[in-house]
């Protein structure tokens, strides 16, 4: 099931690939009450985040360059997503998209650039639950000019203006800039942590960007912090002075309601599990549930199907319980084994066991 104001989708059936175009589509429908096509080949593993990013500031020429599928199979899955997202009845918005630059340039989706192929590329579909009034204000969010991204860069460079090097860069045109060719050398940088002390002082900053660095470990840009105007900071830390004791009241208010859904989305994901598989027993319902649903944990019950009770994202949570628990799969990787080749192996065991919890012997 998806959220409550979002459409239900069909039992997923199909080929796979149309399986898992569905299950990103919900999950972002979930999730945001809109898709896209950049959600889907998201979803799909098709575009990594980092290829994203570059696009987004402007320095690919067209998102198919760096999307990993050929031409022929982007095709089929594009239109089999917007035959799936017309027959839920979601309703199609043209959004924009601007480059992460200061020329704020027209981002191009397509090889050909072909106007139709692009304005069904921009083109998100919003659940029918919303009022039109709500579907406008959503898609005009979607379509306002995106944060200008400074990066932190992980290697030697030279600005292509001074030649000069620096600990910020901006990527304009075929290269980067310093801060100072760039004109943003007046801007002072606020790190990541304090969540009102940036809001603030963004709001504030008549320019403001996002300060960002590749992880090569994670393999793609993580934000480190913001820079902006220093007037615009030093008022931002005035008004969090003036309120820090009700902020933190605040806090803990929410901190208490956050655990108390915690508490209630792991019975309510336990049900659902004893539901789909009744021959699960209680206490390994609750502690998958317990498991899968902890906050913070970037497991698949965090996830926006996971918190909607997606069937198959419970499936997926349910089957990696068995994977780790229930089979010898730890050890082969714990035996060097890649980790492809080790579920191959376990794959019909993982079966077995969740279709003797999905249908249990009668007594």
């Amino acid at each position: 099931m998806v959220r409550q104001g979002t459409p239900p989708g069909p039992p997923i059936n199909g080929t796979r690939l149309e399986q898992s175009i569905v299950l990103a589509a919900q999950t972002a429908l979930a999730d945001r009450q809109f898709v896209s096509c950049v959600d889907i080949l998201i979803g799909l593993g098709w575009l990594p985040p980092p290829r994203l990013e570059e696009w987004r500031q402007g320095r690919v020429d067209y998102l198919e360059l760096v999307t990993q599928a050929n031409l022929g199979k982007l095709s089929r899955a594009m239109k089999f997503f917007r035959s799936w997202a017309r027959a839920q009845g979601l309703v199609p918005r043209e959004a924009v998209y601007v480059a992460r630059a200061r020329s704020r340039r027209p981002l191009q989706f397509s090889k050909s650039g072909d106007p139709d192929l692009e304005r069904a590329y921009r083109t998100h579909w919003v659940s029918p639950a919303l009022s039109e009034a709500k579907r406008s204000r959503l898609v005009e969010r979607q379509s306002r000019p995106a944060d200008l991204v400074v990066i932190s860069p992980v290697k030697e460079w030279k600005c292509q203006e001074c030649s000069l090097s620096g600990d910020l860069l901006i990527m304009e045109g075929e290269g980067p800039l310093c801060l100072a060719c760039a004109d943003m050398d007046h801007l002072v940088y606020l790190p990541a942590g304090d969540t009102a002390l940036t809001r603030r002082a963004k709001k504030a900053s008549g320019l403001s960007a996002i300060v960002v660095r590749f992880s090569r470990s994670r393999r793609r840009y993580e934000r480190q912090g913001i820079l902006v105007e220093e007037a615009a900071l030093e008022r931002a830390e005035r008004e969090c002075l003036a309120d820090e004791d009700a902020r933190a009241r605040r806090r803990v208010r929410e901190e208490a309601r956050r655990v108390d859904q915690d508490l209630v989305f792991q019975s309510d994901l336990a049900a659902e599990i004893r539901r789909l598989y009744p021959g699960c027993p209680s206490a390994r319902a609750e502690a998958i549930a317990r498991h899968a649903g902890s906050r913070g944990s970037g497991r698949v019950g965090r996830s926006a199907a996971g918190r909607a009770l997606d069937p198959q994202a419970v499936g997926l949570a349910v089957a990696a319980s068995v994977r780790h628990e229930d089979t010898g799969y730890d050890r082969l990787l714990m035996s060097g084994m890649p980790r492809a080749e080790a579920r191959e192996l376990v794959r019909a065991d993982i079966r077995l066991i969740l279709e003797s919890w999905q249908a249990p012997e009668r007594g």
